[in-house]
């Protein structure tokens, strides 16, 4: 059986910049492990499936190592396949997920914004062992509904970390995002480590702005930020807290087009 892939950079404008996502349309579900061995033949931090319901589409994202609960680069993805190749005539789209409940994605120009849940986060006492296996000691610590995060003083401190990998995913069973106030006009910057699912750290990641836009908003006092995922690939993100939801907005690229033999 032949299915159509796409690969998409996510949250640039740019080639090689980003976070690649794999896109799979499908008219209907593969079985669970044949999904989950597509996305570790890709090897990317996230592979999309999609299939259509009613009005809009089902939508899954597994990583090489397990399925997520909610990917935002590889849902930009998707809407950026579908608006772009499948139905060019749709300016927004609904996606029913397992357990992230219905996405909503609308294209403004050049951009896709997402509507998003927010997912806060609450002071919290660092694990024993945090400051080492990232390689600098937080300002302060936040557990939230899925990620653990450490607030930095600076972006320098952020982008300076070097995590022992092997130390955190013996610490944790989820993710952990490193944060700080950003420079030159952007709000706040971050890194996503989530060695536990076999990705060490994301290139850029949209759910890790479920909790950091809340986060940020709270402390900067303004609703609308810029960030900026400060990985060696680099990605922004335009983020608006809107009550219990969130918007993070920005726009992709087409790297490949092609088919896959399963």
């Amino acid at each position: 059986m032949r299915l159509p892939i796409y690969q998409v950079d996510a949250f640039t404008d740019r080639p090689f910049g980003g976070n690649p996502a794999a896109v799979v349309p499908l008219r209907e579900w593969l079985p669970d492990p044949v999904m989950q061995a597509i996305a570790a033949e890709n090897n990317l931090s996230e592979t999309a499936f999609f299939v259509p319901e009613g009005d809009g589409y089902a939508l899954r994202w597994f990583t090489p190592a397990i399925e997520a609960d909610l990917c935002g680069h590889a849902t930009l993805g998707t809407a950026y396949v579908i608006t772009r190749f499948l139905a060019p005539e749709r300016r927004t789209l609904s996606f029913h997920t397992l357990r992230a409940g219905r996405l909503v994605v609308t294209r403004e120009g050049e951009e896709l914004v997402m509507d998003f849940p927010t997912w806060p986060s609450q002071p919290a006492e660092a694990p024993i062992g945090l400051a080492e296996a990232l390689g600098a000691t937080p300002e302060r610590y936040l557990k939230g509904m899925r990620d653990g995060i450490a607030v930095f003083r600076s972006e320098a401190e952020v982008a300076a970390l070097q995590p022992d990998f092997g130390s955190l995913k013996r610490l944790f069973t989820s993710p952990v995002i490193a944060t700080a106030p950003g420079d030159g006009g952007i709000d706040f910057v971050s890194r996503f480590f989530a060695p536990h699912s076999g990705i060490d750290e994301d290139p850029v990641t949209g759910s890790a702005h479920c909790a950091l836009i809340p986060y940020w908003s709270e402390r900067l006092g303004k609703a609308r930020l810029k960030a900026r995922q400060i990985s060696k690939r680099v990605g922004h993100i335009r983020c608006e807290m809107r009550g219990d939801r969130v918007t993070i907005a920005g726009r992709a690229v087409l790297y490949l087009q092609g088919e896959i033999e399963v």
